[in-house]
């Protein structure tokens, strides 16, 4: 006697309805919602932090001179 069948799910959100009523479950979706959309805005702001410290890391760390005399050695000989 699982919740197999779809007479099983269609009883329970009947029995749903009539306990909780349509205004507080739609409540109860928009509160879910906004919690979703909260956790993925903090999970960007977290990756947008990291890419900040790499940017601040990599500005803050400046290539090797030779690096830059050969890349600008490179850049010269495609142009040409």
């Amino acid at each position: 006697m699982g919740l197999d069948s779809i007479w099983h799910w269609a009883i329970l959100l009947v029995i749903i309805l009539l306990v909780f009523g349509t205004g507080k479950l739609t409540r109860v979706g928009s509160d879910l919602g906004n919690a979703v959309r909260g956790f993925k805005k903090a999970m960007q702001g977290d990756e947008d932090e990291e890419k900040r410290k790499a940017q601040e890391k990599l500005q803050a760390d400046p290539p090797p001179a030779g690096t830059q005399a050969n890349q600008q050695q490179r850049d010269s000989s495609e142009s040409k």
